[in-house]
């Protein structure tokens, strides 16, 4: 086997690796997940990812047998060769993982329960609470769309298409009272 033959067969296995998602994924197969962690580098935007994963290796592969066939196969010194078809390999995956890093890693956000209190919030009945029954409301919350089972906080009847707010929050059903009724109670006492 010759200089040549090694770097094209490292190219082939690189790019074969490099397919093997996209094609595994059109025909809807599903391949064992294998998680490399050799390193873990931080993302610029606060996040993390591993350096060396199965997509920096196969970039390395590719890069490394694609420039070192190239280089061997044109007259240049096997040594030289080899270390630039390295430095070829080390860049190729470094573009790789750059652009993983920096632009489809999400920057972890940190949550705040204060955000998800469900006490105060104002929402719409989409389906109407019955005397001592229970109906659902729709509101939005963390810039999302949500609905819950609602009970009306005396017991009364609270109509489709009522606002109303979220006076306590209980396995998971939201009591309610309408938004006219506390706004109708301020305003009699002066407020």
């Amino acid at each position: 086997m010759t200089w040549t033959d090694f770097y094209l067969i490292c190219f082939l296995v690189g790019l074969g690796f490099s397919l093997l998602p996209l094609v595994a994924g059109s025909f809807h197969l599903h391949l064992p997940h294998i998680h490399l962690h050799f390193g873990h580098a931080h993302a610029p935007r606060g996040g993390h990812a591993d350096a060396l994963n199965f997509g920096t290796i196969a970039a390395f592969l590719a890069w490394f047998g694609g420039a070192g066939y190239l280089l061997s196969r044109y007259g240049v010194l096997s040594l030289l060769a080899f270390g630039l078809a390295v430095l070829s390999g080390i860049a190729g995956a470094s573009v790789l993982f750059l652009f993983l890093a920096k632009i489809l890693v999400r920057k972890d956000e940190v949550l705040n329960p204060a955000d998800y209190e469900m006490v105060g919030v104002l929402g719409l009945i989409s389906s109407g609470i019955r005397p001592s029954g229970t109906g659902e409301i729709i509101f939005s919350q963390a810039g999302t769309r949500r609905a819950v089972p609602a009970r009306s906080e005396n017991g009364l009847v609270i109509p489709k298409g009522s606002e109303v707010v979220v006076t306590r929050y209980e396995r998971g059903i939201a009591y309610v009272r309408p938004w006219d009724e506390l706004t109708e109670g301020r305003a009699k006492e002066g407020l």
